[in-house]
């Protein structure tokens, strides 16, 4: 029998989903390793209450895998806007809660849900406990909690996870093992990806592979996480967390960004990441340059997914 190819996706937040629908299609064999560390709204509440993994991201995933009947993935999506306790919980969150109690394991629960609305490639949590997203800060200070490092409007020097030792996900880890190739995903970069890449084994796992490691660079910074960052400071702050040369291919977005859509952004104090390719040549990482996004209704910017995954199998 031939090879299937094994593609494994690290990362959470709103870029994750994006690749994994691109991604789906593929003949290829697909894992997806999400982080657990987010701790606002329904996600932390659940969190809080039940002493479980955050759920929030890992329903983002599943619905972007799932092949559902788009009726019943609304209603997996569905967030209540009224109700005493239920308000602002999504219904995804709460079923991935029911069925954590119901297995006795986060993960276990995952996979029940993920057969029950037929999703495609594997789901890891990257740890199975409940954990903490920590942030030193240049000036020393450090913020406790995922949801407030973006708002202190400090540079980060650097993250850091509580509970320690942190037990990763046995599969997480192994599916980073035997990739063919792995893809580190748009996010929020020091809370949606940097949780995975920090925890002592799959940094391990990262260093010792020998799949290629591409990584999918954000198209514009964000306030208080990546401000003024260019290309290369994402690509840098991984390298400071993982260690050097971890990273093989980046892949950038190379047109400019209309106005107008710049002046939605700037709202939100965010700005196009500036591609230093001299830099990027320097700490020897190659650039795969491409027009990677498509506008949304909104008028905000998304990655490609057809596009990127594309680019991700000619690496394949």
């Amino acid at each position: 029998m031939s090879h299937v190819p094994k593609i494994t996706a690290i990362g959470g937040g709103t870029g994750m989903p994006v690749l994994l629908r691109g991604l789906k299609d593929l003949p290829i064999e697909l894992t997806a390793v999400v982080t657990v560390a987010d701790d606002g709204g329904s996600t932390g509440r659940i969190r809080t209450e039940m002493e479980m993994p955050a759920p929030g991201d890992i329903r983002n995933v599943i619905a972007a895998l799932s092949d559902a009947e788009p009726m019943l993935l609304e209603l997996f999506q569905h967030r209540f806007q009224q109700g005493n306790g239920l308000i602002g919980h999504s219904l995804g969150n709460l079923l991935l809660a029911a069925m954590t109690s119901m297995t006795g394991n986060f993960n276990q629960g995952i996979k029940e849900i993920s057969r029950v609305l037929n999703v495609k490639g594997n789901i890891y949590p990257i740890s199975n406990d409940n954990m903490s997203l920590h942030a030193i800060m240049e000036d020393g200070e450090i913020i406790h909690g995922e949801s407030n490092i973006p708002l202190s409007g400090k540079r980060i020097k650097r993250i850091f996870l509580e509970p320690q030792p942190l037990q990763p996900l046995p599969n997480a880890v192994e599916s980073i093992h035997q990739a063919d190739l792995i893809v580190i995903s748009p996010g929020s970069l020091y809370t949606s990806i940097m949780p995975n890449l920090i925890v002592p084994e799959v940094k391990e796992a990262l260093l010792n592979t020998k799949a290629k490691i591409v990584y999918v660079c954000n198209i514009m910074t964000q306030y208080g996480e990546t401000t003024n960052y260019s290309a290369a400071d994402h690509v840098q702050a991984i390298h400071d967390h993982v260690g050097d040369d971890c990273i093989d291919y980046v892949i950038v977005h190379n047109q400019p960004i209309d106005e107008q859509t710049q002046e939605i952004y700037k709202e939100e104090k965010a700005f196009p990441v500036e591609v230093d390719m001299d830099r990027l040549k320097a700490m020897k990482v190659q650039v795969i340059p491409g027009n990677i996004v498509v506008k949304h209704k909104d008028g905000t910017l998304r990655h490609n997914n057809g596009k990127i995954a594309e680019m991700l199998y000619q690496f394949l």
